[in-house]
C-alpha cells in the first residue's frame, strides 16, 4: 500500500486508475440513471445494471492503459479475478444504495433545491451512488492491484 506514496510506478497507475473509474463511473451514473429514472427500476436493480456495466468497462481500460505489461495470466483468468474483486465490492455496494438513499431522500426533501432544480429524487439517487463509488474504488484498487494484477513489479 505505501508503494502508491513512494513509487512513482506505482503513482502512475493509481492515477490511470483513477481515470478508467471516472469513465466507468460516468458508465455506471449513466446507465443507472437511465434505469432508474426512465425505466423504473429500483435504485438496487438499477446500480447493479450499471455496476457489471461498469466493470467491463474498468476491466477492458485497466488491462489495456492501466496495468499494459500485465500479460502473465490470461485475459479470462485476469477477467474472473477482476469479475470477483468487483462482486465483493458489490457486496460493500448495495448495502450503501439500499440504506443511504432514503436518507439521502429525507436530507434533500429539507434543502434548497440550487442544483438546476432536479428532483429531490435525482439528487439523493446520484449522492447515494456517488458514495458507494468513492467507498468501493478504494477496495477496488487495492485488490486488483495485488491480486488480479500481481504478475507485475
Amino acid at each position: 500500500m505505501t508503494a502508491i506514496f513512494t513509487k512513482p510506478q506505482e503513482r502512475t497507475r493509481f492515477m490511470r486508475f483513477a481515470v478508467v473509474g471516472i469513465i466507468g463511473a460516468m458508465v455506471d451514473f449513466g446507465v443507472a440513471n437511465i434505469l432508474v429514472h426512465y425505466f423504473h427500476f429500483s435504485l438496487v436493480v438499477g446500480g447493479t445494471v450499471s455496476f457489471i456495466c461498469a466493470i467491463l468497462s474498468n476491466f477492458t481500460w485497466n488491462r489495456v492503459w492501466t496495468y499494459p505489461d500485465s500479460r502473465s495470466k490470461p485475459v479470462t483468468r485476469q477477467l474472473m479475478e477482476f469479475t470477483i474483486v468487483s462482486l465483493a465490492g458489490l457486496l460493500i455496494r448495495v448495502p450503501i444504495l439500499a440504506f443511504v438513499e432514503p436518507i439521502a431522500l429525507r436530507l434533500f426533501e429539507h434543502l434548497p433545491n440550487v442544483f438546476l432544480h432536479l428532483s429531490d429524487e435525482v439528487l439523493a439517487t446520484n449522492f447515494t451512488l456517488a458514495i458507494a463509488v468513492i467507498i468501493v474504488m478504494f477496495w477496488n484498487f487495492f485488490a486488483n492491484r495485488y491480486w488480479t494484477y500481481s504478475d507485475i513489479e
